[in-house]
């Protein structure tokens, strides 16, 4: 079995740049949301199931990006043909 290659690194943090802005954004949002004197009691929970939606998020778009470039390394044996079957 060939080593699967890897993704591509800057690729990959371009694609999750703006989701990373944007989870900031909502974070300092719940933070300044909250109610005086409950801070962390108001925004503690929103702020935690933020940053697992991004954790779950980042994870399969490396996944992705990974498989995506192993199938892109990928070349058919000699002598077949998308759609046809091995060569007799």
């Amino acid at each position: 079995m060939q080593p699967m290659p890897p993704l591509d690194r800057t690729a990959y943090i371009a694609a999750m740049r703006q989701k990373m802005e944007t989870l900031l954004g909502q974070v300092a949002d719940a933070v300044n949301n909250a109610p005086d004197g409950r801070i962390i009691a108001g925004s503690e929970c929103q702020v935690r199931d933020l940053f697992a939606d991004l954790r779950q998020q980042s994870y399969e778009l490396a996944l992705q990006m990974r498989t995506d470039a192993a199938e892109a390394a990928f070349s058919p044996s000699e002598g077949h043909r998308v759609g046809e079957g091995p060569a007799e």
